[in-house]
């Protein structure tokens, strides 16, 4: 609530306590700016309390159980022990009570200008907010930066039946022996693989024709042969008809070509997207419109349709990263109160998903360099010519990169690899700042790296890199 004495009038209040919101918070204190925050929920938003930072621990630690067995180094015993859940799931929520203090309580407290109003909210004409406990607050600015939450497709039987969502699949109170994950894409396989690796028997359903479908299909292809190597079923191209609840747990009955089948586990996880946080926030009264997916719609500026009221972070709609979120804040904060209009820029947006093998990609694919009109060039590496890899005995994936061969600059990269997440840094900022294939093999980079595979997939444009010593120019 509103504590005795605080005021009731503030120059900018923002509606949602994530990434999107704390950067649009501090940047109106960076302006001169009194601030509201308004969070009616947990402080922190999705990425650091049920998203990014709880997945990212799980997934290190099923990957450290997974390497005890599986490994290529002769010589090294392979040993397995037995799994206790409920110890690495307390690490899991430790991690995050403790970076939501760090991160987003105790950053509150460098910030006097910042009254953190812990309450929902909803918009009222003429720049007010009732609260819900019936309390109004005023301010000359507005930004809505209120989240996504999971979204359920229409399956017949799918809302009586109930199932996990990324949230409570992270917090089960032990382990299932089975496991259904629908969705293809990179929430639903990053779970699904950390599932796998701790002991689950997992099968994922995705209605597109291969999983990773917003990716190169190269990427799809050969992350699917490794998680299908580790023992999961993956069954892509499929309609999933209908959700039941049975003695043994689900049954997920799917369409898969004309064949009628199937699927029967303990648990079902639903990976089928987000959508935005706007309902009952009172849009409509203030003139700002939604789209299809229930998204803010704003311009190039992220102004909604009252030029008083701003969106940002994933209300707004795709891209769904935290940082992209921040980033759409402070710009939102800046154009809210700022002399100067920024533009809310998405050139070389970086995308990674964290399985094992990572997939990472930014700027075009080479289908999509065509469809634009463009005849891309095209350099393609495996991972056996990279020294690291081979060192590691992890070879699985590759390095695409895509460049113009008119002006030889870099269009986009697409990275599957051990630690494709740290490699496309590079490229996202060659793409950024207009750099060449010949500014990339002139850069040096540290031998034995997974990094030096990015110089040598640039220098495979017009080499043979088989024939060139190590660190060769």
């Amino acid at each position: 609530m509103v504590s005795p004495g605080s005021p009731t009038s503030f120059d900018l209040a923002v509606v949602g306590g994530g990434s999107a919101g704390f950067a649009a918070a501090t940047r109106g204190t960076e302006l001169g700016a009194r601030v509201a925050l308004l969070e009616g929920g947990t402080l922190g938003g999705t990425c650091v309390n049920v998203g990014c930072v709880p997945s990212k621990t799980l997934l290190r630690a099923a990957e450290a159980r997974h390497r005890r067995t599986h490994h290529g180094f002769a010589g090294v015993p392979s040993t397995d022990g037995r799994l206790d859940w409920g110890v690495v799931r307390e690490e899991k929520d430790a991690l995050v009570a403790r970076l939501r203090q760090a991160k987003y309580a105790d950053v509150l407290r460098g910030y006097p200008e910042i009254t953190l109003i812990q309450q929902r909210a909803k918009l009222a004409p003429g720049g007010e907010l009732t609260l819900a406990d019936g309390q109004r607050i005023r301010a000359g600015k507005i930004v809505i930066a209120t989240g996504s939450s999971p979204w359920a497709p229409p399956i017949q039987g799918l809302a009586e039946a109930g199932a996990l969502d990324n949230a409570s699949a992270m917090a089960l109170p032990r382990l299932p022996e089975s496991l259904i994950v629908i969705g293809g894409s990179a929430v639903g396989l990053e779970l699904a693989q950390m599932f796998a690796r701790l002991g689950v028997r997992v099968t994922m359903l995705e209605a597109l024709s291969r999983i990773l479908p917003g990716e190169d299909p190269a990427i799809g292809e050969a992350l699917a042969e490794a998680l299908g190597a580790e023992g999961l079923a993956i069954h892509p191209g499929l309609e999933v008809k209908q959700v039941a609840r049975s003695a043994a747990g689900y049954v997920v009955a799917y369409r898969e070509g004309r064949q009628e089948q199937e699927a029967v586990a303990e648990q079902l996880l639903l990976a089928t997207g987000r959508r935005a946080n706007t309902r009952g926030l009172g849009l409509e009264s203030v003139q700002a419109s939604v789209g299809a997916k229930d998204e803010i719609l704003v311009n190039e500026f992220l102004q909604t349709g009252n030029p008083d009221i701003y969106a940002a972070g994933d209300v707004i709609g795709d891209p769904m990263f935290v940082y992209v979120a921040a980033y759409a804040g402070g710009v939102a904060a800046d154009n809210a109160l700022g002399s100067e209009r920024r533009r809310y820029d998405l050139t070389a947006v970086p995308r990674v998903t964290f399985t094992d093998p990572a997939a990472a990609s930014v700027g075009m694919s080479e289908a999509e360099a065509l469809k634009q009109g463009l005849t891309p060039w095209v350099s393609r590496l495996s991972l056996e010519h990279v020294p690291r890899a081979l060192a590691a005995r992890d070879t699985r994936g590759f390095i695409k990169l895509v460049a113009d061969p008119e002006t030889r600059k870099l269009l986009g990269a697409q990275i599957l690899a051990a630690e494709a997440g740290e490699m496309i840094t590079e490229p996202a900022l060659a793409i950024r700042f207009g750099l060449t294939i010949d500014d990339l093999t002139a850069s040096f980079h540290p031998y034995l790296t997974l990094s030096e595979g990015i110089k040598l997939a640039a220098q495979a444009f017009e080499k043979d890199v088989r024939k060139l010593s190590c660190c060769a120019a």
